[in-house]
C-alpha cells in the first residue's frame, strides 16, 4: 500500500508545534531575535522532542523557540500557510489546526488580529492546493482564565469562516473540567464546536467529565479510557471522536510503546478513532508517517483505513459541502 498517496485527514495538529526550522531562522532574523545557530539542523534539534521524554513537560519545552517568532501578523500568516502547504503536499485533504491566541500577544497583537492572520494563511493555501481546513481556538490551561471569553468573542466573526471549535489544552490535572464549565458553555452558545484534550496524561474520569460537563464532541488523545469503563462506554455510546496521536503518545509516555497503543482495540470495537500528527515538528512526523506506523504495527487492511478515514470525515468540524467533497476520495 502506498501510504503517501492515500487521502488523509488530520484533526489534531498544533500550529506552534509544526514550524519549518528554516522559517524559524528567517523570522528570527527579521525580528532581530538571536538564535544559537543559523543551521536548520541545529534549530530542528531544538524543536524536536526526544523519542521518549521523561515527562510531558520535556515535550512542551520544545514549543518555546517557535513561540518567540510567532508574535507578528506576518509571521503567523506565513507559518499557517506553510503548515497547510506541507500537509497538502503529502495528500492531506483536510486539516484542523489548533492554537492558543494567548501565546501570541507579546508584541501587542489583539486576539482578533492573531486569529485573522492564521485564517488568512490557511485560506491562501486552500486557494493554491487541494486541501480544506479550519482553525480551533485552544485555551492553554496554565494561562490566565479571565481572558477566555475575550478569546471566544474575538473568534466569533470567524466562526464558520475558518474557525470552528474551542479546545482546552496544556497540562492535565485530575478533575480539571469542573473549572471550565461556564467557558465551554459560552463557547457553545457562540456557535463553537467543542474538542477537549483529556485522558492523555490524566485519568479516564477526565474524558467522562469533558463529555458530561463540557459537552465535548471529540477528545484529544483519550487513551486513558482503556482503564475507565464508564468513560469508555460514554465515548462509544455518544460516538465521541478520539483524536489519536500515536508518535506523540509514545514520546510523552502516555503509552510505553506503539504496540501498546489502544487505538487498534478502539477501532476494532467500533469507536470513532482517528489518526493525527499532534505536532509535525516537535514529534518529527507527518500524516504519512503516522498512518504508516499504525497500518504496519497493527497489520490493518485497506478496509480498516477506509473506516478510519470515514470516521475522520464524520468527526470533522467541516461543512456538509466539504464533507461531501472528502468522501469522494474513499
Amino acid at each position: 500500500m502506498n501510504y503517501f498517496d492515500l487521502p488523509k485527514i488530520d484533526l489534531h495538529c498544533h500550529l506552534d508545534g509544526s514550524l519549518r526550522p528554516q522559517t524559524v531562522i528567517d523570522l528570527a532574523a527579521e525580528q532581530k531575535i538571536e538564535l544559537p545557530s543559523q543551521d536548520p539542523a541545529v534549530i530542528k534539534e531544538m524543536m524536536v522532542a526526544p523519542e521518549t521524554c521523561p515527562n510531558l513537560q520535556e515535550y512542551l519545552d520544545r514549543f518555546a523557540l517557535p513561540i518567540q517568532v510567532m508574535q507578528t501578523k506576518e509571521s503567523l500568516e506565513r507559518i499557517s500557510f506553510e503548515l497547510f502547504e506541507d500537509a497538502a503536499k503529502e495528500n492531506v485533504k483536510y486539516l484542523e489546526v489548533r492554537f492558543g491566541p494567548q501565546l501570541h500577544t507579546q508584541q501587542g497583537l489583539t486576539y482578533a488580529e492573531i486569529i485573522d492572520s492564521v485564517v488568512k494563511g490557511m485560506k491562501r493555501a486552500e486557494a493554491l492546493y487541494d486541501i480544506h481546513g479550519n482553525y480551533i481556538l485552544s485555551l492553554v490551561k496554565l494561562l490566565p482564565i479571565d481572558s477566555v471569553n475575550d478569546i471566544i468573542d474575538a473568534g466569533v466573526p470567524f466562526v464558520g469562516k475558518g474557525v470552528v471549535a474551542f479546545d482546552l489544552a496544556g497540562a492535565e490535572l485530575d478533575n480539571f473540567a469542573h473549572d471550565y464549565v461556564e467557558y465551554t458553555q459560552y463557547a457553545r452558545e457562540q456557535g463553537y464546536r467543542i474538542t477537549i484534550h483529556a485522558g492523555e496524561q490524566g485519568c479516564g474520569q477526565n474524558v467522562y467529565d469533558a463529555i458530561e460537563l463540557l459537552g465535548a464532541e471529540r477528545i484529544g488523545h483519550g487513551v486513558a479510557i482503556k482503564d475507565h469503563a464508564e468513560a469508555y462506554q460514554r465515548v462509544k455510546e455518544d460516538v465521541v471522536g478520539l483524536e489519536a496521536c500515536p508518535s506523540s503518545n509514545v514520546q510523552t509516555k502516555a503509552i510505553p510503546e506503539l504496540k501498546a497503543h489502544p487505538l487498534n482495540d478502539f477501532h476494532k470495537d467500533g469507536l470513532a478513532v482517528t489518526i493525527n500528527t499532534d505536532n509535525r515538528t516537535v514529534s518529527n512526523t507527518t500524516m504519512t508517517d503516522e498512518v504508516t506506523k499504525v497500518m504496519e504495527q497493527f497489520e490493518l487492511t485497506a478496509e480498516d483505513y477506509k473506516q478510519i478515514y470515514t470516521a475522520s470525515v464524520e468527526q470533522a468540524f467541516a461543512s456538509d459541502d466539504v464533507k461531501k467533497h472528502l468522501m469522494q476520495f474513499v
